[in-house]
């Protein structure tokens, strides 16, 4: 099948085939070992990227800043409370100015039912790849690098037990991107995907009912559990994680009586022996320590957190190297 990636908008791997997430990982792969080897990979050489960002971020910011370096480009940081945005400056606007300056446009906006049509709006209008950093609904940077640790570490996904388990945290009502993102495209790699959550902070339907078919199509399964003890019990791989009750409470309260109730969410060693003996624990970082997860899990043997945050170095240089330079 042949595929043009340049040009190609980042936004979502839910519109990337299969055959195409598979050639982000191999060029992810073949980065990496070129990072290792002290290779020049400068694919891009005098390319400029922008990095939008409506909040906060370390790893996605650093690993595009310095993966660009890598590829022989540039990139401007846009904190976007410093832009005409701040002024009411239109998305279509900005996309098209931008898109004449340089040669990509990477924005983060997380703000619920408004991130994802922003990015959308920017991709109608730009003549260069729009690459989403997260939105209100996907993290297709995470999704990628996690799918390529866990092949690092376990080789063959077909039929691995993976589950992603809601954990309790309180630093801030996080985005549903990462799970939701997670629950997509592991079903497409005929893992067991298992989505445990306490009643309340549920996906949107839509997405459930998308994750099922991507099972069917996959050779996976996708099973929704409100036990705890269930998701964890023979595990290949566990990613406890919080995320907030958006769909069912759009309010933007961090602490609430819904979350306090569910404390006992927590990855804990007595959890993680419940697991398979060579199962991974992954977080997409940063963890509510001792709230999320105990000391003893994140910096323990079976954890691969740190792994897991350096190949969003490799993956990012793969997606900039495709959708800005490749054909």
């Amino acid at each position: 099948m042949q595929t043009a990636f340049r040009g190609k908008h980042f936004i979502t791997l839910q519109e990337w085939t299969k055959e195409e997430i598979d050639t982000l990982l191999e060029v992810s792969f073949d980065l990496k070992k070129k990072f290792a080897m002290g290779q020049r990979t400068r694919y891009l050489e005098d390319q400029t990227v922008f990095l939008m960002f409506f909040e906060q971020s370390t790893r996605t910011r650093n690993s595009m800043e310095a993966g660009i370096t890598q590829l022989g480009g540039h990139a401007h940081y846009l904190d976007t409370s410093t832009m005409q945005i701040s002024h009411g400056e239109v998305p279509k606007d900005t996309a098209i100015i931008l898109s004449r300056y340089g040669h990509a446009i990477a924005c983060r906006n997380c703000f619920w039912e408004q991130g994802n049509k922003y990015l959308r709006e920017m991709a109608k209008w730009s003549r260069v790849p729009i690459i989403n950093m997260q939105c209100d609904l996907y993290h297709p940077l995470q999704g990628l690098a996690d799918l390529m640790t866990m092949q690092e570490k376990l080789g063959n996904l077909e039929r691995k037990k993976v589950s992603i388990i809601w954990a309790y945290a309180t630093t801030h009502k996080k985005p549903i991107s990462v799970p939701l993102t997670q629950a997509l495209l592991f079903p497409r790699y005929a893992m067991d995907v298992t989505l445990a959550y306490p009643e309340g902070y549920d996906l949107p339907d839509w997405a459930i009912t998308q994750a099922r078919a991507n099972a069917e199509a996959g050779g996976g399964t996708f099973t929704i559990t409100h036990d705890m003890d269930e998701a964890y019990r023979g595990a290949d791989v566990v990613i406890p994680k919080n995320w907030g009750s958006w769909v069912t409470n759009p309010s933007s309260q961090v602490v609430d009586d819904l979350l306090q109730s569910y404390k006992h969410w927590k990855c804990t060693e007595e959890k993680m022996q419940l697991a398979n003996k060579n199962c991974i624990y992954m977080h997409a970082l940063p963890a509510d320590r001792n709230n999320e997860v105990e000391d003893a899990v994140i910096d323990g043997p079976q954890s691969v957190v740190f792994d897991e945050a350096e190949n969003r170095l490799h993956t990012a240089k793969a997606v900039m190297a495709l959708t800005m330079g490749g054909r």
